[in-house]
């Protein structure tokens, strides 16, 4: 089926199968672009990709050409995005966000606009309108904070934020605009997004049923349930080849709608009552205008204590006490951290998704 997908329009240029096979980049990161491409065109069934450890240990899969090409399609008709339209490439091809990125492009005729993935990917970019975009939370908070990238953003009329929860702080940004903004639920194991959910868009008040801005919805034909640790569990014979197990703990509000609650490998036993620290987070986030997460240490007594992480610099007393004080009134008495720790700068993943246990090892 992929093979009639052989030709592709990038930066307003569209290359044939031999053009394509010479194309060649001094700079690495397109490079790594065309690198995708030849193996797209190749004969073999399959594309290697790695998982993000979203279902376990990250490691080494095949998907097949045709589920990718199934969900390029999938995502064609859920946006309503046609032929020629732009789409912004600002995610790496060495995963699979970006990866299917480029698979949109053949298979549904985007016009690709190719940019270098960094944190700031709209920092020196010019271009009219974009008409579909990916990106990870961090692309999209930082351009929405520097006066040049945010008026790029304003050009970008639909943009779909996965591979992290969206912060309050980006929640609020993202209420004030125009144009629309999605955040989807995937892995690479689902070849990206099975799920979607409205952060701000105009499609919420002419067809209600697509998404309701709470929960994520699921694509046509894709089943959820949840297994005996309240883990997320999805069929979707369209683009998985077997049933999904994933580690991610969720509350299902109905077959095609369920909210994420946080990872099952994250929990907490204090005392013997398991905490969630993706639900502690949401209720701090109403507090802290900063990065931080909740985590853990040994406790003799506890067996683990809860334990605040904040970057940047230390707090006053007085921040100190408001920071107690909040923490006293809202959260629950088990959920509470016993400590709380300042790191300068956390460490992160290529994509700005901060690695928690490797942040704590600095401590």
């Amino acid at each position: 089926m992929y093979q009639k997908f052989r030709n592709i329009i990038l930066d307003g240029k569209e290359f044939e199968v031999d053009e394509l096979q010479k194309l060649r980049s001094s700079l690495s990161w397109k490079d790594d672009i065309y690198n995708f491409i030849r193996e797209w065109l190749d004969q073999e069934p399959t594309i290697k990709a790695q998982t993000s450890g979203t279902t376990g240990t990250p490691k080494t899969i095949l998907l097949q050409k045709n589920k990718m090409v199934a969900s390029a399609l999938k995502t064609g008709e859920y946006f309503n995005l046609q032929k020629n339209e732009k789409a912004l490439l600002c995610l790496s091809p060495n995963y699979i966000a970006g990866k299917m990125m480029i698979v949109r492009a053949f298979v549904l005729g985007l016009d690709l606009v190719l940019v270098e993935p960094s944190g700031s990917p709209l920092r020196n970019t010019e271009f009219e309108k974009i008409d579909f975009a990916a990106m990870v939370p961090l692309q999209a908070l930082n351009s929405f904070q520097k006066e040049k990238e945010y008026l790029q953003f304003q050009k970008i009329k639909k943009t779909i934020i996965g591979g992290g929860a969206v912060s309050k702080t980006l929640q609020n940004f993202i209420q004030k605009e125009k144009n629309n903004f999605y955040a989807t639920y995937g892995m690479t194991e689902t070849i990206t997004h099975i799920a979607i959910k409205t952060l701000r868009s105009n499609l919420l008040q002419q067809t209600p049923q697509k998404g309701d801005g709470g929960f994520f919805e699921t694509l046509p034909n894709v089943q959820i349930e949840k297994d005996e640790r309240g883990c997320l569990v999805i069929n979707a014979p369209d683009v998985a080849e077997e049933t999904v197990i994933t580690n991610d703990l969720v509350e299902i509000i109905s077959p095609t709608k369920f909210k994420w609650l946080g990872r099952f490998d994250n929990i907490i036993n204090t005392g013997g009552i398991k905490v969630i620290p993706e639900k502690v987070e949401a209720l701090l986030e109403k507090y802290l205008d900063r990065r931080f997460f909740i985590n853990s240490q040994p406790d003799e007594i506890l067996g683990q204590r809860i334990i605040l992480i904040i970057e940047g610099e230390v707090f006053s007393q007085k921040e100190s006490k408001e920071l107690s004080s909040f923490m006293k009134n809202n959260l629950t008495k088990f959920s509470i951290p016993k400590a709380v720790f300042f790191i300068e700068k956390f460490v992160e993943t290529d994509s700005g998704k901060v690695k928690r246990t490797a942040t704590k090892e600095l401590l």
